[in-house]
């Protein structure tokens, strides 16, 4: 896959979060005072997640498990709260087994790369593509978890009243609540599908 730099480790991601918050900074060119805001918040949700995340049972033995070099590109930015939310969770899951490389590349960076994988038309990130070790794309994933990406739609097609800042309360609720657990059941379905 041809990406421009930079590409992160989800550790060397991390680390760049905390120079961005220091230096009241976010990722990309606009920076605007809300979007500083999102990072900063985005880098304790994730400080939290990397103390919290522990992989259920059967997704980490198949992990553990894989026979076959993966490759996983993660297309996000430091703003992005789904990203927040579900990225360490990812960073857990490669790290669990030596078989899969998580590469991570910024959204806005890389325009030619998240108009192939485009979400219902749109550049929704977190999106992840999985490839073989011969570039052969094995399944993609994202922006978020079934039942979170479903809270979106229902909002796009009928707010109800409710703003912006409603939706994200009501989302990162969601996330609060599932600890991490459809996501993780997710990635053992899809990994589940592969031949090993």
């Amino acid at each position: 896959m041809n990406v421009k730099k930079p590409v992160f480790s989800y550790i060397e991601f991390y680390e760049w979060m905390v120079q961005l918050v220091n230096n009241k900074q976010t990722s990309g060119e606009k920076q605007t005072e809300n979007l500083i805001q999102f990072t900063e918040l985005n880098l304790s949700r994730m400080k939290r997640l990397n103390k919290t995340t522990k992989l259920i049972p059967e997704l980490e033995n198949l992990v553990t498990g894989l026979k076959k070099p993966q490759v996983w590109y993660v297309i996000t930015e430091a703003w992005c709260g789904d990203s927040a939310q579900n990225l360490p969770v990812i960073g857990e899951i490669a790290t669990a087994g030596d078989k899969i490389e998580l590469r991570i590349v910024l959204r806005d960076e890389n325009p030619e790369l998240i108009e192939k994988y485009h979400t219902n038309g749109s550049k929704s990130i977190p999106k992840l593509i999985a490839f073989s070790e011969k570039g052969v794309e094995l399944f993609s994933w994202g922006p978020r978890p079934k039942p979170a990406h479903d809270l979106v739609l229902d909002w796009k097609e009928n707010p109800a009243g409710r703003d912006f800042e409603a939706l994200e309360k009501e989302l990162h609720t969601w996330y609060a609540k599932d600890k991490t657990q459809t996501l993780q059941k997710e990635f053992l379905h899809l990994l589940s599908g592969l031949k090993n």
